[in-house]
């Protein structure tokens, strides 16, 4: 599992990417970037939509249009391009929103994240139809959440800690067995997206740790993919069978003496798993 460059796409904060099967191509956003992104591996071509805002996820819907976050609201991009606000984000605070998932539900998990990322003013919420409610509050960072198929375990990434935790969902939608599932050493980096693949392993991206990791559903360290980037965000699974990797990066805040180092940062980039992954679950907007 070598990664390999799939676009130069110099992304500032490349995230949140995800396979959209109609279209048999990638999705992600370049938040600092104000833009959605969308790459064809077949062809190998990608296109950059600005989007203005900081948009931070990005999820196919029940229609026709796809849903990401950015800022304190969710909009809507339709195959034509047009954006609009679909709602706005109960927010007195300055969070932004940050990662995001889909449960089988339809319901949305996404992170608010503190800023300028010093304070745990944080929380973890969740987009049911049309109505948001804050599931978990006091962190800084939120990344994640990954959602089992089953939709009855949650992971959540506490990143500035280091720390993923695992949640069970209850029948009500409300967060129990609140347990530490794995603590990332502090040479290894923070952790950042999580995803997880169809044996319940969870894929560990890490953020100034160049590289990817893989646990089992036990917590155990099953394996570490190095990359030839510092700053590592998210992974998705893609391709007509889900066993390609997809991976983004990001090349903001890095010093002239690192991006020479490192020339690679903000790309997008691809390896083939030796486990397949799952499609996306769509946004129920009502």
């Amino acid at each position: 599992m070598t990664p390999q460059l799939a676009w130069e796409c110099a992304c500032l904060l490349g995230e949140g990417p995800v396979w959209l099967e109609a279209e048999q191509a990638l999705r992600f956003v370049d938040i600092k970037g104000r833009a959605v992104l969308r790459y064809d591996p077949a062809s190998g071509r990608g296109e950059r939509l600005e989007t203005g805002g900081m948009p931070s996820f990005i999820y196919p819907t029940d229609g026709d249009a796809l849903l990401f976050g950015s800022e304190q609201q969710l909009k809507l991009l339709y195959p034509d391009g047009h954006v609009e606000t679909h709602c706005d984000i109960p927010e007195p605070g300055r969070n932004r929103t940050n990662d995001g998932a889909v449960d089988p539900d339809g319901r949305l998990w996404f992170g608010l994240s503190d800023m300028p990322e010093d304070h745990p003013g944080g929380e973890l919420r969740c987009y049911d139809r049309g109505r948001i409610t804050r599931k978990l509050d006091g962190v800084t960072v939120p990344n994640g959440p990954a959602i089992c198929t089953e939709g009855r375990l949650l992971y959540h990434v506490d990143s500035p800690n280091r720390a993923i935790w695992r949640f069970t969902i209850a029948e009500d939608g409300s967060l129990t067995d609140h347990l530490l599932f794995t603590q990332i050493e502090e040479q290894a980096g923070y952790p950042d997206g999580v995803v997880l693949d169809a044996e319940g392993c969870l894929w560990v991206a890490l953020w100034d740790g160049w590289g990817v990791r893989r646990y089992g559903p036990d917590g155990q360290l099953l394996d570490h993919i190095p990359f030839p980037c510092a700053r590592v965000t998210k992974l998705a699974f893609g391709g007509p069978d889900l066993t390609t990797a997809f991976i983004t990066t990001a090349r903001g805040g890095l010093s002239e003496a690192e991006l020479a180092d490192q020339p690679l940062a903000g790309s997008l980039f691809t390896f083939e798993s030796p486990v397949a992954g799952h499609h996306p679950h769509r946004v129920k907007l009502s």
